[in-house]
Order: structure tokens, then C-alpha cells, then sequence
């Protein structure tokens, strides 16, 4: 393992030799069929585009440049809504006894399913977007939404969660408190957690999160065969690591050899992956505080635990980075070559393509660019998690150039 700190860009990065290690079948190629199967039933589904962005790619000495942009996923900004209506599904054929291959989404939303199981409060804790795929598929099931959000909260996302009939309560803690807090509120009112977060006796609602993922996994793996291509390379951003650990746990098993290098991308206030693995124990680690950053899909403190066994020995590198990192990516995606469209990328979703920038553009990443041997034969993946979901402050750092950098 090599750690090196760059001061100037208040960065820092770890580069590992990976593991070879068999990976969970929960989230194997055949996992991801069933995950599909149900996905495909919802109103409006169809995939989302894997963006070519093959001037910035010849600009910057790579061969290709790939985006699958789930701004565009049911309307809502955001690919957590693909984890957020598995879970409660799979939460609701539970409550039936019944196996969610054997209920059909018709059979989910109709008056009999309501009859059977009651009315069911599903709850959750979440900056935004997962919360927002909690509560629409809760409308749609024709069940109750409670919904907790860490102090600081976008005002624009408390009125988009509510827009699908949920109770909203903004807290004064950060997220993982947060994440306590619903808990909490959960056995008090004998309610349903739809957490990405494990802790004892609680695994199966964040494992069906991290399979709903893999509907966006497979989609981007039929995209890139159809155009021919293989990823040598792919940025996954990092929260708790549910993102993460489904697209690394999974591709890893789409790309056996060669595997593609992984590279895991966290804001430095909140880089629990970076830390756990910077420790050297094997274990993971929280970090606390207040986990103040733009990347507010990502700001979280603690690892989820079954993400880490994949996330500890199967990537190449992990980096954390500062605001003007994903910053910059989303002016990058906004303003694109021409011959490339542009893309609408919030800020979790636009830290790797910044990260990018630095390490083809900027001498101090040389020694980083080199390890990880980006160069023209690279084929890299990214994924943007979501669209301008705050448009307040998407126009700020692309009109007024919010949280600029100065490394030019």
C-alpha cells in the first residue's frame, strides 16, 4: 500500500495491489436479471443513456470517455430510486410471504396487496435523492413515507420528497446521526427502515438497495458491448459504499480478466473508505464531524459493512478529494468539446470526472496517472449519480463559478 497527501489540492490518494477473491453471488450477473426483471415492470422505466464523450477523451490522451448519466432515471435526477423501490418491494413480499419473482408490479400497487398487509409506514434518512426514491415508490405502493434529513438539507430536496406525499422532518444532526435517528423512530412506532446502512439484525433492506444498483450496472454493461467496448478503468464515487460495493462487486465479475482498475472517489470531509483503509486493520472505520461538503449524496461517516469486504481489497486506488474537484467536473460536463453533449451532473455525481482533470492535467497527479496506467489505450467508466437535483446551487458553480480552484 503507497499513501501520498498533495497539500495544494487538499488531496489524497492510496494505491493498493488487488485481491483476487471470490465476490457475492448476491450480486452476480444472474442477481442482476432478477433486479431487471422487476425494474422493467415499472411505469416509465427504460435505461438510461451511456454517454461517448469522445472529444474530451482525445483532449486529454485517453481512448474513451464513458458517462452513464442517470440524471435522466424516471424523471426523478437520481439512480437511487433503482435501490429505493427494490427494497420496499421486496419490504411489501415480504410482509405477503411471498417471493417478489411471484408478484407481479400490478398485483404490488393494487387494492388487494393493500388489503392484505395494512397500510405500512416505510421510513428512511437521507440527503435527498435516496429519500426521494423511498417516497415515490411508497406513492405508488399506496403506503405511508416518513422521511429524516441531516441539518443543512437543500430546501428544493425537502420540497421534492414531499412532493410524493411524505412527511419530511429536516434534523440538527448530520447524516449518521440522522441514520440513528430514523432508526429510533422505527421501533418506537413499530415503522419500516429502508436504510442503506447495516448494523446488527439489520442486513437484508441494505443488501436489496445495493441489488437494486445492479439494474444500472447491467444496463452500462450492455451499452458498452454494443459499442464494442471494455472498461480498463472505472470511478465510482463512495458514501457508505453501497454505490460502490454493487458496481465493483458485480463488474468485477462481468471483467474477469483483465479486471479493470477501480478507482474509489470520496470528498475528504467525509472519506470513510480512504480512512478504513489507510488504518491497515482490515476493519472499517467511521470518521465524525460535520461532514460538510457539496458532495452531499457522499456525505457519510461510516462504511456499510457488507461494501467493505468487496471495497477494502478489490480496487486499485482510493482518493479524496475537495468541493472544487466535483466542482469542476460539473462545469466540464456542462461546457462540453465539440461534438460531445453536455451533461448535467450534480455534484456527487461529478467528483470522478474532475478527478480525471487533475490526473491528466496536472503534474503533481503524474506520478498517480502513471501508476494507474491511464494513457490512450484507457477505456474508462463513469457514473453520474445524478442530475442538478439542487438547481440552485448547479447555477452557481456553473454560472458564477462557486468553489473555483486555483491550480491553474
Amino acid at each position: 500500500m503507497q499513501r501520498k497527501d498533495i497539500p495544494s489540492q487538499n488531496c489524497q490518494y492510496i494505491v493498493q495491489t488487488p485481491l483476487e477473491k471470490d465476490l457475492p453471488k448476491t450480486l452476480s450477473p444472474a442477481a442482476a436479471s432478477r433486479v431487471r426483471a422487476f425494474h422493467r415492470q415499472l411505469p416509465g422505466y427504460k435505461p438510461t443513456p451511456l454517454v461517448g464523450l469522445n472529444s474530451l477523451a482525445r483532449h486529454w490522451g485517453v481512448g474513451n470517455i464513458f458517462v452513464k448519466d442517470e440524471s435522466h432515471r424516471f424523471g426523478l435526477k437520481a439512480f437511487k430510486v433503482l435501490g429505493g423501490s427494490y427494497a420496499v418491494a421486496r419490504l411489501v413480499c415480504r410482509q405477503l410471504g411471498r417471493a417478489l419473482g411471484d408478484v407481479p408490479y400490478a398485483q404490488l400497487v393494487s387494492n388487494e396487496v393493500r388489503e392484505q398487509i395494512g397500510r405500512i409506514t416505510l421510513t428512511t434518512a437521507t440527503d435527498g435523492n435516496h429519500g426521494r426514491g423511498v417516497a415515490w415508490a411508497a406513492e405508488r405502493l399506496g403506503q405511508k413515507a416518513v422521511i429524516y434529513m441531516p441539518k443543512g438539507s437543500a430546501p428544493c430536496r425537502v420540497a421534492s420528497i414531499r412532493a410524493h406525499g411524505a412527511e419530511v422532518e429536516v434534523t440538527d444532526f448530520n447524516y449518521d446521526d440522522t441514520v440513528r435517528l430514523a432508526c429510533r423512530k422505527a421501533k418506537e412506532n413499530g415503522w419500516h427502515i429502508v436504510q442503506d446502512t447495516v448494523w446488527e439484525g439489520y442486513t437484508e433492506p441494505p443488501l436489496w438497495i445495493m441489488q437494486g444498483y445492479l439494474t444500472m450496472c447491467a444496463e452500462a454493461v450492455d451499452q458498452l458491448q454494443a459499442d464494442g467496448a471494455a472498461p480498463t478503468h472505472i470511478f465510482v464515487q463512495a458514501g457508505v459504499g453501497a454505490l460502490a460495493g454493487a458496481v465493483v462487486g458485480y463488474m468485477a465479475q462481468i471483467y474477469r480478466s483483465p479486471r479493470p482498475r477501480f478507482i474509489i472517489v470520496e470528498p475528504c470531509q467525509a472519506a470513510c473508505f480512504f480512512a478504513s483503509v489507510a488504518a491497515g486493520d482490515g476493519t472499517p472505520h467511521p470518521v465524525t464531524g460535520e461532514l460538510d461538503t457539496i458532495m452531499v449524496g457522499l456525505a457519510c461517516g461510516e462504511p456499510n459493512p457488507l461494501s467493505w469486504e468487496i471495497l477494502r481489497d478489490i480496487p486499485s486506488c482510493y482518493v479524496s478529494c475537495d468541493n472544487f474537484t466535483a466542482a469542476n467536473g460539473i462545469r466540464i460536463l456542462a461546457n462540453c468539446l465539440p461534438g460531445d453533449p453536455p451533461i448535467e451532473a450534480g455534484e456527487s455525481g461529478s467528483v470522478g470526472v474532475g478527478l480525471l482533470d487533475l490526473l491528466v492535467n496536472h503534474s503533481e497527479f503524474e506520478e498517480l496517472k502513471t501508476i494507474l496506467e491511464i494513457g490512450p489505450d484507457s477505456e474508462i467508466l463513469f457514473f453520474n449519480t445524478e442530475g442538478a437535483t439542487d438547481p440552485h446551487n448547479y447555477r452557481e458553480i456553473l454560472w458564477y463559478g462557486k468553489y473555483p480552484s486555483d491550480i491553474r
